[in-house]
Protein backbone atom coordinates (compact mmCIF):
# COMPACT_ATOMS: atom_id res chain seq x y z
CA UNK A 1 0.00 0.00 0.00
CA UNK A 2 2.72 1.80 1.29
CA UNK A 3 4.98 1.56 -1.65
CA UNK A 4 2.42 2.07 -4.33
CA UNK A 5 1.54 5.38 -2.21
CA UNK A 6 5.26 6.73 -2.95
CA UNK A 7 5.38 5.48 -6.44
CA UNK A 8 2.16 7.76 -7.42
CA UNK A 9 3.71 10.42 -5.36
CA UNK A 10 6.63 10.04 -7.28
CA UNK A 11 5.36 9.64 -10.57
CA UNK A 12 2.78 12.98 -9.98
CA UNK A 13 5.99 14.64 -8.61
CA UNK A 14 7.94 14.08 -11.95
CA UNK A 15 5.42 15.23 -14.03
CA UNK A 16 4.95 18.48 -11.30
CA UNK A 17 8.73 18.94 -12.61
CA UNK A 18 8.26 17.93 -16.18
CA UNK A 19 5.65 20.25 -16.71
CA UNK A 20 7.83 23.09 -14.18
CA UNK A 21 10.22 22.44 -17.19
CA UNK A 22 8.13 23.55 -20.09
CA UNK A 23 6.96 25.97 -18.37
CA UNK A 24 10.28 27.81 -18.32
CA UNK A 25 9.93 31.09 -19.28
CA UNK A 26 12.17 32.56 -21.72
CA UNK A 27 13.76 36.24 -20.46
CA UNK A 28 12.96 39.07 -23.50
CA UNK A 29 14.50 42.43 -22.78
CA UNK A 30 12.43 45.40 -24.58
CA UNK A 31 12.70 48.69 -24.88
CA UNK A 32 10.49 50.76 -26.32
CA UNK A 33 11.00 54.32 -28.16
CA UNK A 34 10.13 57.17 -26.15
CA UNK A 35 9.11 57.02 -22.37
CA UNK A 36 5.92 56.05 -20.90
CA UNK A 37 3.03 57.59 -23.11
CA UNK A 38 -0.51 57.03 -24.25
CA UNK A 39 1.33 54.83 -27.35
CA UNK A 40 2.91 52.76 -25.00
CA UNK A 41 0.20 50.73 -23.80
CA UNK A 42 0.11 48.70 -27.15
CA UNK A 43 2.82 46.71 -25.32
CA UNK A 44 2.04 47.17 -21.88
CA UNK A 45 -1.51 46.10 -22.55
CA UNK A 46 -0.35 42.18 -22.73
CA UNK A 47 2.12 42.16 -19.85
CA UNK A 48 -0.97 43.76 -17.89
CA UNK A 49 -3.05 40.66 -18.72
CA UNK A 50 -0.24 38.00 -18.51
CA UNK A 51 -0.60 37.59 -22.52
CA UNK A 52 3.44 37.26 -22.73
CA UNK A 53 3.52 35.20 -19.97
CA UNK A 54 1.21 32.34 -21.21
CA UNK A 55 3.58 32.42 -24.60
CA UNK A 56 6.01 31.25 -22.43
CA UNK A 57 8.05 34.38 -22.11
CA UNK A 58 8.98 36.83 -19.25
CA UNK A 59 8.99 40.31 -20.78
CA UNK A 60 11.04 43.37 -19.37
CA UNK A 61 9.63 46.65 -21.05
CA UNK A 62 11.72 49.73 -20.72
CA UNK A 63 11.34 53.23 -21.53
CA UNK A 64 13.71 54.93 -24.10
CA UNK A 65 15.22 58.13 -25.29
CA UNK A 66 14.37 58.27 -28.98
CA UNK A 67 14.51 55.27 -31.52
CA UNK A 68 18.53 55.71 -32.25
CA UNK A 69 19.56 54.30 -29.00
CA UNK A 70 16.67 51.72 -29.27
CA UNK A 71 18.84 50.43 -32.32
CA UNK A 72 21.77 51.28 -30.54
CA UNK A 73 21.42 48.78 -27.48
CA UNK A 74 19.14 45.99 -29.45
CA UNK A 75 22.77 46.05 -31.35
CA UNK A 76 25.32 46.17 -28.65
CA UNK A 77 22.66 43.18 -27.35
CA UNK A 78 21.80 45.05 -23.94
CA UNK A 79 18.17 44.49 -25.24
CA UNK A 80 16.85 41.56 -27.01
CA UNK A 81 13.99 43.43 -29.19
CA UNK A 82 12.75 47.23 -29.67
CA UNK A 83 10.09 49.51 -30.71
CA UNK A 84 11.73 51.83 -33.13
CA UNK A 85 11.25 54.06 -36.51
CA UNK A 86 12.32 52.56 -39.53
CA UNK A 87 14.59 55.40 -40.52
CA UNK A 88 16.43 55.10 -37.66
CA UNK A 89 17.27 51.32 -38.21
CA UNK A 90 17.95 51.74 -42.09
CA UNK A 91 20.56 54.53 -40.98
CA UNK A 92 22.25 52.58 -38.38
CA UNK A 93 22.50 49.98 -40.84
CA UNK A 94 23.71 52.37 -43.49
CA UNK A 95 26.48 54.06 -41.41
CA UNK A 96 27.68 50.49 -39.58
CA UNK A 97 28.12 48.58 -42.52
CA UNK A 98 30.25 46.14 -40.73
CA UNK A 99 28.71 45.87 -37.28
CA UNK A 100 28.19 42.64 -36.41
CA UNK A 101 25.03 42.39 -34.43
CA UNK A 102 22.45 44.88 -36.77
CA UNK A 103 18.65 44.35 -35.54
CA UNK A 104 16.39 43.78 -37.88
CA UNK A 105 12.76 44.95 -38.35
CA UNK A 106 10.16 41.65 -37.96
CA UNK A 107 6.71 43.76 -37.81
CA UNK A 108 5.15 47.00 -38.75
CA UNK A 109 3.53 48.93 -35.71
CA UNK A 110 3.52 52.77 -37.49
CA UNK A 111 2.50 52.00 -40.96
CA UNK A 112 3.10 55.40 -41.09
CA UNK A 113 5.99 58.17 -40.35
CA UNK A 114 4.38 60.27 -37.70
CA UNK A 115 6.61 63.05 -38.22
CA UNK A 116 4.73 66.26 -39.48
CA UNK A 117 5.31 69.60 -39.65
CA UNK A 118 3.62 72.58 -36.99
CA UNK A 119 3.42 76.01 -36.52
CA UNK A 120 0.90 78.91 -35.50
CA UNK A 121 -1.55 80.99 -37.90
CA UNK A 122 -0.21 83.57 -36.43
CA UNK A 123 3.72 83.13 -38.17
CA UNK A 124 1.78 83.42 -41.55
CA UNK A 125 1.95 79.55 -42.70
CA UNK A 126 -1.13 78.37 -43.69
CA UNK A 127 0.16 76.34 -46.59
CA UNK A 128 3.47 74.10 -46.73
CA UNK A 129 4.91 76.18 -49.85
CA UNK A 130 4.79 78.84 -46.76
CA UNK A 131 7.52 77.06 -45.29
CA UNK A 132 10.64 78.55 -47.76
CA UNK A 133 12.49 81.18 -46.27
CA UNK A 134 11.36 80.09 -42.56
CA UNK A 135 13.03 78.95 -39.05
CA UNK A 136 12.53 75.71 -38.63
CA UNK A 137 13.44 74.30 -35.19
CA UNK A 138 14.08 70.74 -33.31
CA UNK A 139 16.64 68.11 -31.41
CA UNK A 140 19.23 67.48 -35.05
CA UNK A 141 18.28 63.81 -33.90
CA UNK A 142 14.53 63.93 -34.95
CA UNK A 143 13.06 61.70 -37.20
CA UNK A 144 11.29 64.42 -38.99
CA UNK A 145 13.84 67.03 -39.32
CA UNK A 146 16.17 64.04 -40.69
CA UNK A 147 13.47 63.29 -43.31
CA UNK A 148 12.98 66.77 -43.87
CA UNK A 149 14.52 66.78 -47.42
CA UNK A 150 12.09 64.47 -48.81
CA UNK A 151 9.06 66.43 -47.30
CA UNK A 152 10.74 69.51 -49.03
CA UNK A 153 11.12 67.55 -52.30
CA UNK A 154 7.64 66.28 -52.36
CA UNK A 155 6.40 69.49 -51.73
CA UNK A 156 8.50 72.13 -53.73
CA UNK A 157 9.92 73.88 -50.59
CA UNK A 158 12.91 76.17 -50.74
CA UNK A 159 15.53 76.58 -48.36
CA UNK A 160 14.90 77.00 -44.66
CA UNK A 161 16.83 77.78 -41.73
CA UNK A 162 17.36 75.44 -38.64
CA UNK A 163 17.72 75.81 -35.15
CA UNK A 164 18.67 72.89 -33.08
CA UNK A 165 17.08 72.31 -29.08
CA UNK A 166 16.68 69.97 -26.20
CA UNK A 167 13.49 68.04 -27.01
CA UNK A 168 12.13 69.97 -24.30
CA UNK A 169 12.33 73.43 -25.37
CA UNK A 170 11.22 72.38 -28.99
CA UNK A 171 7.51 73.06 -28.32
CA UNK A 172 8.28 76.17 -26.07
CA UNK A 173 10.52 78.22 -28.61
CA UNK A 174 7.71 77.67 -31.36
CA UNK A 175 4.82 78.94 -28.93
CA UNK A 176 7.56 82.13 -27.72
CA UNK A 177 8.21 82.92 -31.34
CA UNK A 178 11.53 81.79 -31.37
CA UNK A 179 11.11 79.63 -34.40
CA UNK A 180 8.05 79.65 -37.06
CA UNK A 181 7.90 75.91 -37.03
CA UNK A 182 9.10 72.69 -35.84
CA UNK A 183 9.24 69.42 -37.13
CA UNK A 184 7.83 66.04 -34.43
CA UNK A 185 5.60 63.48 -34.00
CA UNK A 186 2.34 64.61 -35.06
CA UNK A 187 0.76 63.43 -31.74
CA UNK A 188 3.43 64.82 -29.25
CA UNK A 189 4.02 68.32 -30.25
CA UNK A 190 0.39 68.93 -30.78
CA UNK A 191 -0.13 67.90 -27.39
CA UNK A 192 2.96 70.22 -26.09
CA UNK A 193 1.61 72.67 -27.85
CA UNK A 194 -1.69 72.58 -25.96
CA UNK A 195 0.53 72.39 -22.61
CA UNK A 196 2.27 75.55 -23.18
CA UNK A 197 -0.89 77.10 -24.27
CA UNK A 198 -1.74 77.27 -27.72
CA UNK A 199 -5.59 76.69 -28.95
CA UNK A 200 -5.57 73.94 -31.47
CA UNK A 201 -7.08 76.18 -33.84
CA UNK A 202 -3.95 78.09 -34.40
CA UNK A 203 -1.78 75.23 -34.96
CA UNK A 204 -1.47 73.96 -38.46
CA UNK A 205 -0.22 70.49 -38.67
CA UNK A 206 1.22 69.03 -41.88
CA UNK A 207 1.75 65.49 -41.55
CA UNK A 208 4.40 64.07 -43.43
CA UNK A 209 1.86 60.63 -44.55
CA UNK A 210 -0.61 63.70 -45.98
CA UNK A 211 1.84 65.45 -48.14
CA UNK A 212 3.21 63.15 -50.32
CA UNK A 213 5.69 61.26 -47.95
CA UNK A 214 4.91 56.99 -47.08
CA UNK A 215 7.71 56.72 -45.23
CA UNK A 216 6.46 53.58 -42.47
CA UNK A 217 7.10 54.92 -39.31
CA UNK A 218 8.20 52.60 -36.00
CA UNK A 219 8.55 48.56 -36.52
CA UNK A 220 9.17 46.16 -33.79
CA UNK A 221 13.05 45.44 -33.90
CA UNK A 222 15.19 42.36 -32.99
CA UNK A 223 18.30 41.50 -32.71
CA UNK A 224 19.90 39.04 -35.32
CA UNK A 225 21.20 36.97 -32.59
CA UNK A 226 17.81 36.26 -31.19
CA UNK A 227 16.44 35.43 -34.75
CA UNK A 228 18.87 32.94 -35.49
CA UNK A 229 18.47 31.42 -31.66
CA UNK A 230 15.17 31.86 -30.89
CA UNK A 231 12.75 32.58 -33.52
CA UNK A 232 9.64 30.74 -31.77
CA UNK A 233 10.33 33.47 -28.78
CA UNK A 234 10.35 36.60 -31.23
CA UNK A 235 6.78 34.75 -33.09
CA UNK A 236 5.38 34.07 -29.50
CA UNK A 237 6.01 37.58 -28.51
CA UNK A 238 4.40 39.37 -31.88
CA UNK A 239 1.49 37.23 -30.91
CA UNK A 240 0.72 37.76 -27.69
CA UNK A 241 1.71 41.79 -28.68
CA UNK A 242 -1.19 41.64 -31.24
CA UNK A 243 -3.99 40.81 -28.87
CA UNK A 244 -3.07 43.15 -26.77
CA UNK A 245 -2.87 45.29 -29.12
CA UNK A 246 -6.37 44.30 -30.61
CA UNK A 247 -7.97 45.23 -27.06
CA UNK A 248 -5.73 48.70 -27.11
CA UNK A 249 -7.16 49.56 -30.33
CA UNK A 250 -11.04 48.51 -29.39
CA UNK A 251 -10.68 50.29 -25.80
CA UNK A 252 -7.89 53.09 -25.84
CA UNK A 253 -9.34 54.49 -22.56
CA UNK A 254 -8.97 51.16 -20.74
CA UNK A 255 -5.91 50.49 -21.85
CA UNK A 256 -4.61 53.71 -20.31
CA UNK A 257 -4.08 52.50 -16.71
CA UNK A 258 -0.93 50.17 -18.19
CA UNK A 259 1.22 53.24 -19.10
CA UNK A 260 -0.06 54.84 -15.30
CA UNK A 261 0.76 51.74 -13.34
CA UNK A 262 4.51 52.64 -14.92
CA UNK A 263 4.30 56.23 -14.66
CA UNK A 264 1.60 57.35 -12.13
CA UNK A 265 2.15 61.21 -12.43
CA UNK A 266 0.89 61.03 -16.56
CA UNK A 267 -2.42 62.95 -17.26
CA UNK A 268 -4.80 59.96 -18.32
CA UNK A 269 -7.20 62.69 -20.13
CA UNK A 270 -3.24 63.70 -22.34
CA UNK A 271 -2.42 60.60 -22.45
CA UNK A 272 -5.72 58.75 -24.03
CA UNK A 273 -5.88 61.64 -26.41
CA UNK A 274 -2.62 60.85 -27.48
CA UNK A 275 -3.21 57.03 -27.73
CA UNK A 276 -6.15 57.87 -29.94
CA UNK A 277 -4.06 60.19 -32.02
CA UNK A 278 -1.59 57.90 -33.01
CA UNK A 279 -4.15 54.85 -33.54
CA UNK A 280 -6.14 57.07 -35.88
CA UNK A 281 -2.83 58.65 -37.77
CA UNK A 282 -0.39 56.35 -37.69
CA UNK A 283 -1.62 52.32 -36.71
CA UNK A 284 -4.62 51.92 -38.43
CA UNK A 285 -4.25 54.69 -40.79
CA UNK A 286 -5.88 54.11 -44.73
CA UNK A 287 -2.20 52.53 -45.40
CA UNK A 288 -2.31 50.12 -43.12
CA UNK A 289 -6.03 49.19 -43.95
CA UNK A 290 -4.85 48.79 -47.44
CA UNK A 291 -1.59 46.92 -46.56
CA UNK A 292 -2.92 44.79 -43.47
CA UNK A 293 -1.82 45.62 -39.93
CA UNK A 294 2.20 44.43 -39.44
CA UNK A 295 3.39 44.08 -42.78
CA UNK A 296 5.46 46.58 -45.42
CA UNK A 297 5.12 46.38 -48.92
CA UNK A 298 8.30 45.70 -50.69
CA UNK A 299 7.98 49.11 -53.12
CA UNK A 300 6.87 51.17 -50.55
CA UNK A 301 10.29 49.73 -48.27
CA UNK A 302 12.87 49.85 -51.15
CA UNK A 303 11.50 53.27 -52.21
CA UNK A 304 11.32 54.41 -48.46
CA UNK A 305 15.17 53.07 -48.52
CA UNK A 306 16.74 54.83 -51.33
CA UNK A 307 15.18 58.36 -50.21
CA UNK A 308 16.55 57.99 -46.05
CA UNK A 309 20.13 56.83 -48.10
CA UNK A 310 19.90 60.22 -50.06
CA UNK A 311 18.35 62.22 -47.44
CA UNK A 312 20.30 61.12 -44.53
CA UNK A 313 23.43 60.92 -46.69
CA UNK A 314 24.15 57.22 -45.43
CA UNK A 315 27.67 55.74 -46.14
CA UNK A 316 26.56 53.39 -47.89
CA UNK A 317 23.03 52.69 -49.90
CA UNK A 318 20.17 51.16 -47.89
CA UNK A 319 19.45 47.40 -48.68
CA UNK A 320 15.91 47.19 -48.00
CA UNK A 321 16.14 43.50 -47.44
CA UNK A 322 18.69 43.37 -45.08
CA UNK A 323 16.72 45.30 -42.69
CA UNK A 324 12.97 43.49 -42.89
CA UNK A 325 12.22 40.04 -42.15
CA UNK A 326 8.28 38.95 -41.62
CA UNK A 327 8.79 35.47 -41.77
CA UNK A 328 7.82 35.24 -37.87
CA UNK A 329 4.64 37.34 -37.73
CA UNK A 330 1.52 35.38 -36.74
CA UNK A 331 -0.99 34.32 -39.35
CA UNK A 332 -3.37 36.97 -41.27
CA UNK A 333 -6.40 35.89 -39.07
CA UNK A 334 -4.41 37.23 -35.79
CA UNK A 335 -3.05 40.28 -37.62
CA UNK A 336 -6.87 41.25 -38.67
CA UNK A 337 -6.57 43.43 -35.68
CA UNK A 338 -7.55 47.27 -36.71
CA UNK A 339 -10.86 48.67 -35.11
CA UNK A 340 -13.45 49.59 -37.81
CA UNK A 341 -12.50 53.14 -39.47
CA UNK A 342 -13.62 56.10 -37.64
CA UNK A 343 -16.24 58.57 -39.76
Amino acid sequence: MHKRHFLKTAAALAATAAFGAAQAQTALKFQLDWRFEGPAALFLQSAAKGYYKAAGLDVTIDAGNGSGGTVTRVASGTYDMGFADMAALMEFHANNPDAPNKPVAVMMVYNNTPAAVLALKKSGITKVGDLTGKKLGAPVFDAGRKAFPIFQKANNVGNVAWTAMDPPLRETMLVRGDIDAITGFSFTSLLNLEARGAKPADVVVFPYAEHGVKLYGNAIIASPKLIKENPAAIKAFLAAFAKGAREVMANPAASIETVKARDGIINVALETRRLQMAIDAVVASPDARKEGFGQAVPARLALMASQVSDAFGTKTRIDPNAVWNPSMLPPAADLNILPPARK
